[in-house]
C-alpha cells in the first residue's frame, strides 16, 4: 500500500461507500481478495482512498457491472502488476470481455429458442381451446 502524499485528499471508507452506493463490507472484501487497495496516511492515521484508488474502485464497479468475476478481476490486477502498467492489463481485459461477449451471445440464443418454444406451445394450446369449446 502506498502512503498518501502530503495534502492529498483522502476519503474514508464510510464516505466512499455512501458516495458509490456500496457497503463498507464490499470494499473491505475487495481489499481482502486483492482487487483494490486503500492508502495509508503518512502519519499512520486512518486508511482511506485517494483519487487514484477511487478511480480504480469505479473501474472495478464497471467490470462487475459487465459480469466479470472476482477471479477475473484478480487476474487483471496481476496483469496490471506492481509497475502499474495499463498496457499489460488491456490485452487481458480484451480477452476476458471477448469471453463474456460469447457467453452473452450463447444466453441470448438459448433465450430466443426458449421464446420460440413458448410461443409455439401457446399457439397449440390456444388452437386446442378454440376447437375444444362448443
Amino acid at each position: 500500500m502506498d502512503n498518501v502524499k502530503e495534502n492529498e485528499e483522502i476519503v474514508s471508507i464510510g464516505d466512499l461507500a455512501k458516495e458509490l452506493g456500496l457497503t463498507t463490507r464490499t470494499l473491505r472484501y475487495w481489499e481482502e481478495v486483492g482487487i483494490i487497495e486503500a492508502a495509508e496516511r503518512a502519519d499512520g492515521a486512518n486508511r482511506g482512498y485517494t483519487p487514484y484508488y477511487v478511480r480504480r474502485i469505479k473501474f472495478i464497479m464497471k467490470l462487475k457491472e459487465l459480469g466479470l468475476t472476482i477471479k477475473e478481476m484478480q487476474d487483471l490486477y496481476v496483469a496490471y502488476g506492481e509497475a502499474k502498467q495499463t498496457e499489460k492489463m488491456i490485452p487481458r481485459l480484451i480477452e476476458i470481455l471477448d469471453l463474456h461477449i460469447n457467453k452473452v451471445d450463447e444466453r441470448m440464443a438459448k433465450l430466443a429458442s426458449l421464446r420460440k418454444e413458448i410461443v409455439d406451445y401457446r399457439q397449440r394450446m390456444a388452437q386446442k381451446f378454440r376447437f375444444g369449446s362448443p
